[in-house]
């Protein structure tokens, strides 16, 4: 069987329902009841896959949606802090808007304040995804969240940028990789966080 690689961003947080950020993982955001909604639909698209892992962010938002969306199932959970979402410092908490109207003021290579930037977000997610590619497991689901899924759909893709065609992903959906897919979209993420520009979409 080819190896296949199921990556789903999180279910619904309460924070997502309040548009606000989050990227402390030590804050405690669960899911809404849309949220564990959504995961049991995942469960269902998921039903048919033999998978052998689980991998999870330190979030607690993926942890309960791969939760419930494996519930019944025994497949292992392992956390992959690469994949965590970006470190957003001093606007965590803070509304969508006050952190969109922060990046336009700034550069992919800036920090967040007290944070980090968008492109050693980047360099992390391409780390942590190689991470996933080198494991032993044939068929396993990533949840993770909404940036770093679609910087790996962009640049396996062959985009320019990170943040565009593909902008906004709903939640708790599942996009597949082969093997050649996901080494297409590490080898595009670290060929674009060694300078070629990216937009400063949200």
């Amino acid at each position: 069987m080819d190896r296949l690689f199921v990556v789903a961003r999180h279910a619904e947080s309460t924070l997502n329902a309040e548009r606000r950020v989050n990227g402390d993982p030590s804050v405690p955001v669960g899911l809404t009841e849309k949220g564990r909604e959504e995961s049991r639909q995942l469960a269902v698209q998921l039903a048919g896959l033999p998978l052998e892992a689980c991998v999870v962010t330190r979030f607690l938002r993926t942890r309960e949606t791969a939760e419930l969306a494996l519930e019944g199932r025994r497949v292992p959970l392992h956390e992959e802090p690469l994949l965590d979402d970006i470190r957003v410092g001093d606007l965590d908490g803070k509304t969508i808007e006050e952190y969109r109207a922060w990046k336009r003021g700034n550069t992919r290579s800036v920090p967040f304040p007290g944070g980090e930037s968008l492109d050693d977000a980047a360099a992390r997610y391409a780390e942590g995804f190689a991470r996933l590619l080198a494991s032993p497991w044939e068929t396993v689901l990533v949840v993770c969240h909404e940036i770093p899924l679609r910087y790996l759909l962009n640049a396996a893709g062959g985009s320019h940028e990170l943040d565009g065609p593909v902008h906004e992903l709903r939640n708790a959906t599942p996009y597949l990789f082969d093997e050649d897919g996901l080494a297409r979209g590490v080898e595009g993420l670290a060929r674009l966080t060694r300078g070629e520009a990216g937009s400063h979409q949200a």
